[in-house]
């Protein structure tokens, strides 16, 4: 349903919220986690994965013999409801899903991982957000101006939660992304850098902004990220540019002005160095894997 509801989208993140009962959950051939009611289920890379009472016992007995019926119907604002089962405790899950482009992905989908499962009900917040779903979700039955997209907010605002607890759970001298997100010097700056990629930052100018003297901040980031500021900066600056060529029919000077490029041919030789490919290439290159 995900795919066939978002058919351009790069990347999707999934996510169920245990509203009554409980299940389990299982990616491939890992070992199943039980889930216990007000918990949110996230898959950041929308792998393939199974829910059931209880995985063990149900992969057996479902292995030669018939899949159990499955019953979906749309609700009056088009979203799709789907039973399955029958004769168990009954469970009742919010699903829902978020599309990606591919610079986040690698930037912070990459680094978290495959399974999150996240407790709402631990704290006020948590317990709003999943009220506040639930109520909207009843909502919808009788369609009213914005609920749609009070739905698509109250999902950005669970996976926003879900990567902010699991940033605070990271043991301290954890390397990567999400742990120099926590700092709060190196996370202001890498607030700065996305928030304008193109401009022409230098390091000293990202130091006193973010609070810090210029060799503090490089040694900080370096030590969280494994790079400097500046080739961060250029790294991502090139996903920008790749997820621009890949969905948009911009020039490459228009890119490149972008990205923080001053000539379309000084762009062109910091992409082809990062993305092993020159534009031209990628964008080809993607248009033909759109096309198939």
């Amino acid at each position: 349903m995900c795919v066939e509801a978002l058919p351009s989208a790069q990347h999707v993140v999934i996510y169920h919220l245990v509203v009554h009962g409980a299940c389990e959950v299982a990616l491939g051939d890992e070992t199943p986690r039980r889930v216990a009611p007000n918990h949110l289920i996230v898959i950041p890379t929308g792998e393939p994965h199974i829910l059931g009472s209880d995985l063990v016992a149900t992969l057996a007995a479902r292995r030669g013999a018939k899949k159990e019926r499955v019953v979906i119907r749309r609700t009056p604002d088009g979203a799709p409801e789907v039973r399955q089962g029958g004769g168990g405790a009954e469970t009742r899950l919010i699903c829902g899903y978020l599309a990606c482009d591919s610079a986040l992905f690698t930037t912070i989908l990459g680094t978290l991982p495959k399974l999150m499962v996240v407790n709402l009900a631990d704290d006020a917040g948590g317990q709003w957000l999943t009220s506040s779903l639930q109520f909207t979700l009843a909502e919808s039955g009788a369609p009213k101006a914005g609920t749609g997209a009070l739905l698509a907010k109250l999902s950005e605002l669970m996976f926003v939660e879900a990567i902010r607890r699991h940033v605070e759970a990271l043991p301290e001298g954890q390397q990567g992304w999400l742990s120099g997100l926590r700092d709060p010097f190196v996370g202001k700056a890498l607030a700065l850098l996305h928030s304008d990629p193109a401009r022409a930052w230098t390091v000293e100018e990202l130091a006193r902004m973010a609070g810090l003297s210029r060799s503090a901040l490089a040694e900080r980031f370096a030590a969280l990220l494994g790079q400097p500021p500046m080739a961060y900066l250029a790294r991502w600056r090139m996903q920008l540019a790749a997820d621009l060529l890949g969905s948009t029919q911009d020039t490459l000077a228009a890119i490149a002005e972008q990205v923080g490029y001053e000539s379309e041919a000084a762009f062109s030789r910091a992409f082809k160095r990062e993305m092993g490919l020159a534009p031209a290439g990628w964008r080809s290159g993607k248009g033909a894997a759109r096309a198939s």
